[in-house]
């Protein structure tokens, strides 16, 4: 039988970035009607660990706004991260906190850090079309970073966006080249204050985005459906992994609603998959 991944995300700073990425609504540019908070409190942090552990996750994220680390921050996640692993057994705990060195991803590794996740998002020729406060490139080191300290690289992208099949095509070979344990397929969810204003992608060209990342990375990657699963595969999940997904985020993501646990629970019973107990089962 075969077994799904899910993961949790944790927005633990939220909606306050400088940058003008036109997909993001944690973008102060826009001005999203979002929830804006510095901080959350560690220990209200810890709670939602155990809540999501307990609805089956393995894999636990934690999010901060902003175009990457500075020395609040990369304290501010160390001691996120060891005080969950004190109290939370079990989670495969991933940080995502944009541009990271080499340093910083050692420090917050030796602190509790499993996996660090920072996505490509789009091809390199289609990047400066929706961000231009920093490079592609700045995206591509940090992952080469994540893999030279040996964290777990976690890395994606958005579909949908307005990018052509070159640019998807270019994308997938981006992330296969630096050989993520695990790949978000992110499908790009519209909101009236962002300049991007459709969504250009159809659940079939997203199945075929499915299956191609699934060749190019092999059968032992997690392979994430992530944010817009809703969206596009509402009802059809089962196409989704036939075609090769084997991991969904489950509750919210970071400035919009998912689907309950227990919702993402019952479908997955129904079309006879496990839920997955141990990464090791990989």
């Amino acid at each position: 039988m075969k077994q799904i991944f899910l993961c949790a995300i944790n927005n633990i700073l939220s909606g306050t970035c400088q940058e003008d990425c036109k997909f993001c609504t944690q973008s102060v540019r826009y001005h999203a009607d979002i929830e804006r908070y510095n901080y959350k409190n560690i220990s209200q942090i810890v709670a939602e660990a155990k809540q999501a552990k307990a609805v089956g996750a393995l894999g636990y994220c934690l999010v901060t706004a902003g175009k990457g680390l500075d020395d609040k921050k990369v304290d501010f996640v160390a001691r996120t991260a060891k005080a969950i692993k004190a109290e939370v057994g079990g989670l495969n705990l991933i940080a995502c906190n944009g541009t990271a060195t080499k340093e910083q991803l050692l420090y917050l590794k030796k602190h509790g850090i499993d996996s660090y996740n920072h996505n490509l998002e789009t091809s390199e020729r289609y990047y400066a079309d929706i961000c231009q406060t920093h490079a592609w490139s700045e995206r591509y080191k940090t992952c080469e970073n994540v893999k030279s300290v040996g964290l777990a690289l976690c890395s994606g992208g958005i579909f949908g966006m307005g990018e052509t099949q070159k640019d998807r095509d270019d994308l997938l070979a981006s992330i296969a080249s630096l050989k993520p344990e695990s790949t978000p397929l992110n499908f790009y969810h519209p909101n009236p204050a962002l300049p991007i204003k459709t969504r250009n992608i159809e659940i079939e060209e997203a199945l075929a985005i499915v299956t191609k990342t699934r060749e190019l990375l092999g059968n032992k990657a997690l392979l994430m459906v992530a944010g817009g699963r809703e969206l596009l595969f509402s009802g059809d999940e089962d196409k989704m992994f036939h075609a090769g997904a084997n991991a969904i985020v489950i509750g919210d993501y970071l400035t919009t609603a998912g689907t309950t646990p227990k919702k993402d629970q019952l479908m997955l019973e129904k079309l006879g998959y496990e839920i997955a107990t141990s990464c090791d089962t990989l």
